[in-house]
């Protein structure tokens, strides 16, 4: 299975939440203790447990630009080496 991470851009999360209703894994919330230099509660990945798949969804979604999304692929096909 795939794996991967988002990061958020704080200077640009204006805390609109879209991101949160679109992850198929339920893994962004909004973080409730802090705020942004503009004064919004920033979306986060609370994946304790490495299962986001680096989908994108998030990404696609969010009208600021706030989120990039890392993927890791397997060595194997990296190189382009068979399985």
């Amino acid at each position: 299975m795939a794996k991967g991470r988002i990061v958020v851009d704080e200077s640009l999360c204006k805390g609109c939440e879209l991101c949160t209703t679109v992850c198929p894994k339920d893994l962004i919330a909004m973080d409730k203790g802090r705020f942004t230099p503009k004064g919004y509660h920033p979306a986060e990945l609370v994946d304790p447990e490495e299962a986001c798949t680096g989908c994108a969804i998030c990404a696609l979604i969010c009208p600021e630009a706030a989120i990039s999304i890392y993927r890791w692929v397997p060595a194997a096909k990296a190189v382009g080496v068979a399985s």
